[in-house]
């Protein structure tokens, strides 16, 4: 198989952070401190990347601010002409932290919003006062001059505001606004009952969405993801799998996706052991399902099997216990109706019942809608 080198990198350099999103995709069980990668290796890893054919480098976490070493890794990434991309809550950052990363190289910045609402935000982040940080840094990127992108995560209890949080994403100057529904793995799947959005709240912001993309043309570039449980065709996870990306966690395993860890059975390699081009090219992970030859039926005779490349295989091994099935949110897949039967019922019962990544005990959270 002739495979071309990835497009970008994310480099979760650490899962430290001081939020408890219930929403959040990482894994539940995370890399302490002690098992992060040393600045050196980090460094060592961008000139591989760089080597391979990486053209872009996501900063990420967990909250990689906490890192005391961004502004160098930011800085060796520049040099090396990768563009630079930092994926942040924002509420560990200060005005010279900000500047000093932009003097050093970094280019772009997403900072997430968990709703307009500060109340909303922070009891959805689990850390008070989070929402007026998060104002505040928005500031910050655009005097620096930086490019801007709003994450803005939607679940059932703020989807009722999406159209606020475009306006938002307008008055703050970001010139991208990321409307992602949230992603059912980590703390997010642990936490499905309480955040799965009804049917018709979707169908209000997928309208909402579109007449905003319309009216904001060349002001706002909007990207729409939508519940994966409510779709009748998969998306093309990462770009497929072991096509376009590479992901690295803090203790430097080289993963297809962020959340491959919850398939059973794959072996991840390690920057440790070889070098990031041996990985991508012949790690048993990246080539497990890699391209179509992997693919049962129907994926294996469908049309789209070079479209969507079977779409989530971490999606498939949550809701089918088997990561090689047809990802069953596809219309083909004789599990369809039962995920979305699931999401109704889930959506349906409105739970008030959410759980936070250190909590000794379940949280019982009021509906914020």
């Amino acid at each position: 198989m002739n495979i071309d080198p990835p497009l970008a990198l994310l480099a979760e350099i650490t899962h430290r952070c001081p939020m408890r999103c219930l929403y959040c995709s990482n894994p539940v069980n995370l890399e302490p401190a002690s098992r992060e990668l040393d600045t050196a290796t980090w460094l060592r890893v961008l000139d591989e990347a760089a080597d391979l054919g990486v053209y872009q480098v996501h900063f990420s976490g967990g909250e990689p601010t906490a890192r005391k070493d961004l502004g160098e890794l930011v800085q060796h990434a520049a040099e090396l002409d990768l563009y630079t991309n930092l994926i942040t809550s924002g509420v560990l950052l200060e005005s010279e932290d900000l500047f000093r990363l932009a003097d050093a190289g970094l280019e772009h910045v997403q900072l997430s919003f968990q709703d307009t609402d500060a109340a909303g935000g922070d009891r959805i982040g689990g850390l008070k006062d989070a929402h007026r940080r998060k104002l505040e840094v928005a500031g910050w990127v655009v005097d620096a001059g930086m490019a801007f992108t709003v994450n803005a995560v939607i679940h059932r209890h703020n989807a009722g505001r999406v159209g606020e949080m475009i306006e938002l994403a307008v008055e703050l100057g970001a010139g991208r606004l990321e409307v992602a529904s949230v992603q059912y793995y980590g703390w997010g799947l642990k936490n499905r009952a309480y955040l799965m959005p009804t049917e018709q709240q979707l169908d209000a912001v997928t309208e909402i969405v579109e007449a905003a993309r319309d009216r904001l043309a060349g002001v706002l570039t909007i990207d729409y993801v939508i519940p994966d449980y409510y779709a009748r065709r998969p998306k093309a996870c990462m770009g497929g799998w072991g096509r376009r990306f590479v992901n690295i966690d803090p203790s430097g395993r080289v993963l297809p996706c962020h959340a491959a860890t919850t398939i059973p059975g794959l072996t991840f390699d390690t920057v440790q052991d070889h070098a990031l081009e041996h990985i991508w090219q012949h790690s048993d992970a990246f080539n497990r399902f890699r391209g179509t030859e992997w693919m049962p039926e129907p994926c294996a005779s469908c049309d789209f099997r070079e479209v969507d490349w079977g779409g989530c295989r971490c999606q498939a091994m949550a809701l089918t216990g088997d990561a090689a099935q047809t990802d069953p949110v596809c219309s083909l897949s004789p599990l369809h109706e039962s995920v979305r039967v699931l999401a109704e019922r889930e959506a349906g019962a409105g739970t008030e019942t959410a759980v936070y990544r250190g909590a000794k005990k379940e949280s019982v959270l009021r509906d914020l809608s």
